[in-house]
């Protein structure tokens, strides 16, 4: 039984089965969690996961706080205006973890999410016609000027939100690769530009974007079949510049981003006052393709808070014994 079949399963709410705390004192007992998100609705599933758990624990989780620029949730976490977030990249956001106080003042807990991926991608028509196998060929203006949408001659890349961390490495990367002339980075809200792209694919014309893993897109523009990535020339990363095309490879590409790990991250003193929540968000570990799924059926309408909260009610329910031993760590790290 596949992912998707799987998050379809039943109609259950987010009455789960027991937990296996029943009858014991709950570490969490009379102890409130403020966690923190971003505005990105399609991370939401992975945290209502957690926060399903830290309640069979006893904590009462506060509803979340929302910051749109991932800085600012670290710099809210450093502060100790939260207590804990899902969607810290290892690598990607190292310079927000180092900004905001590093390990003085952050934990990063366990991998939540292995192996996401990032990277530059453009329709398969168009990279078979034409050869394009390499952002490099972009120097080209006559390569550049097939993803014109607007007119001016240059290749218009769906890119990233100002204030992520992929802004800036796509920054870094236009003028490392000799780009500044022929692509325009194209900003603002990615989901209505990665939008705009889809309806021109739809349209059969060139697309030219920037996306990652876990996320919907690439479920509706599957890549070997609809859209390829492309290779970067050499790595070169805006945070390391020691970085290896090793690091920054998948399936024999070097796509120019780092090959990264989604963490926990959570506020140092608190993690420390609270073994049970920290054993727990250290132990949990979500299947990459999971999120992926969750993430289409909400592309596809499900996409309201009832719809996501059951979502994470069948995920667990299929994912019981997993789930039920991350909170077993959590009591286990109480009793020590």
């Amino acid at each position: 039984m596949n992912v998707r079949t799987r998050l379809l399963i039943g109609s259950a709410a987010l009455a789960l089965a027991a937990s296996p705390a029943l009858g014991q004192e709950l570490p969490g007992e009379g102890t409130s969690i403020q966690p923190i998100v971003t505005t990105t609705a399609e991370e939401l599933f992975q945290h209502f996961i957690l926060f399903e758990g830290l309640e069979q624990l006893g904590y009462e989780v506060e509803d979340p706080l929302e910051l749109g620029e991932y800085g600012s949730l670290h710099v809210a976490l450093a502060n100790g205006d939260a207590d804990f977030t899902a969607v810290h990249w290892r690598i990607l956001h190292e310079a927000f973890f180092e900004n905001s106080g590093g390990d003085e003042d952050l934990e990063r807990l366990g991998v939540f999410v292995e192996n996401v991926l990032q990277g530059y991608l453009i329709d398969k028509a168009t990279a078979e016609e034409h050869g394009i196998t390499n952002l490099e060929q972009f120097q080209d203006p006559e390569v550049a000027a097939l993803f014109d949408t607007d007119g001016d001659g240059t290749a218009d890349l769906t890119g990233c939100n100002p204030g992520w961390g992929c802004e800036r490495v796509i920054e870094h990367q236009i003028p490392e690769y000799g780009l500044d002339d022929t692509v325009t980075h194209n900003q603002g809200s990615y989901f209505a530009l990665v939008a705009d792209t889809i309806e021109r694919y739809e349209q059969d014309q060139p697309i030219f974007y920037y996306t990652w893993t876990p996320l919907w897109v690439s479920g509706v523009l599957v890549p070997g079949e609809d859209v390829e990535w492309l290779e970067v020339p050499y790595t070169s990363l805006p945070d390391d510049p020691d970085a290896t095309a090793e690091q920054t490879s998948a399936d024999g590409k070097n796509l120019g981003f780092a090959v990264d790990n989604i963490m926990v991250l959570a506020n140092d003193d608190w993690a420390a006052e609270n073994p049970a929540a920290a054993a727990f968000l250290e132990a949990a570990e979500v299947p990459i393709d999971d999120i992926s799924a969750q993430n289409l059926l909400m592309q596809e309408g499900e996409d309201d808070r009832d719809d996501i909260r059951r979502h994470t009610a069948e995920w667990i329910e299929q994912n019981q014994e997993a789930f039920d031993s991350w909170v077993e760590a959590g009591l286990t790290a109480t009793a020590d």
